[in-house]
């Protein structure tokens, strides 16, 4: 079952689209990136796949994609708008996952433990500006103090899975030959639908290691 709640916050109203599992035993709330909303295709699929396991899955859409801006705010604002509608991904009285990609991923970083989250799922975390690798973001990461997922493309010019630190503090999945959206050229060895079910199935192993 699909529907569409609005939810005021400091940052203006956000919406939310609710994919519920019947009988489920948590949510994985999901938020996009700077470049693009809920239609993102791991998030998409993440949606469409998990219900099924169990999982309801809430996309989360930011007060400045709703009002149609095209430009992201500060993440001070983002961590607001996130603040702001927590109390509505907690309403239904399951465990609540935070999650998102990218931009999306580190307000999950960010505020996760302080908002009673059970755990972290990061998609796509941009560890550094492309180019950049000595302007790490890794320190948010590091200090979620939660269970944490990061799931990130091999590809990806924002950080690549070699270039993340292996202190233990989180997972980590490869997803083979992926982009910062997880597509993958046209040459490579497995195509766009199974690396989609790729990334599905891991998050969906993880979650069912939560229990």
């Amino acid at each position: 079952m699909t529907k569409i709640e609005t939810a005021s916050t400091d940052a203006g109203e956000a919406r939310i689209t609710w994919h519920t599992a019947p009988g489920a035993r948590l949510v994985l709330a999901l938020g996009h990136g700077a470049g693009g909303g809920v239609e993102a295709r791991d998030l998409a699929a993440l949606a469409a796949g998990l219900p099924a396991r169990g999982v309801t899955v809430a996309l989360v859409e930011q007060p400045w994609r709703v009002a149609g801006k095209k430009v992201a705010p500060a993440p001070k604002t983002l961590d607001a708008g996130w603040r702001g509608l927590w109390p509505a991904l907690a309403a239904p009285g399951l465990p609540v996952v935070a999650g998102g990609r990218s931009a999306g991923a580190r307000v999950a970083c960010r505020t996760g433990a302080e908002l009673g989250a059970a755990a972290v799922l990061a998609l796509a975390f941009p560890l550094h500006p492309p180019g950049r690798p000595e302007r790490s973001r890794a320190a948010e990461l590091l200090a979620t103090g939660l269970p944490t997922l990061v799931v990130q493309g091999g590809g990806d010019p924002f950080g690549r899975p070699e270039e993340f630190p292996d202190t233990g503090a989180y997972e980590l999945v490869g997803i083979a030959h992926g982009d910062h959206g997880f597509a993958v050229p046209k040459r490579a060895p497995v195509d766009q639908d199974a690396t989609v079910g790729r990334i599905v199935e891991a998050v969906g192993d993880w979650l069912d290691g939560l229990r």
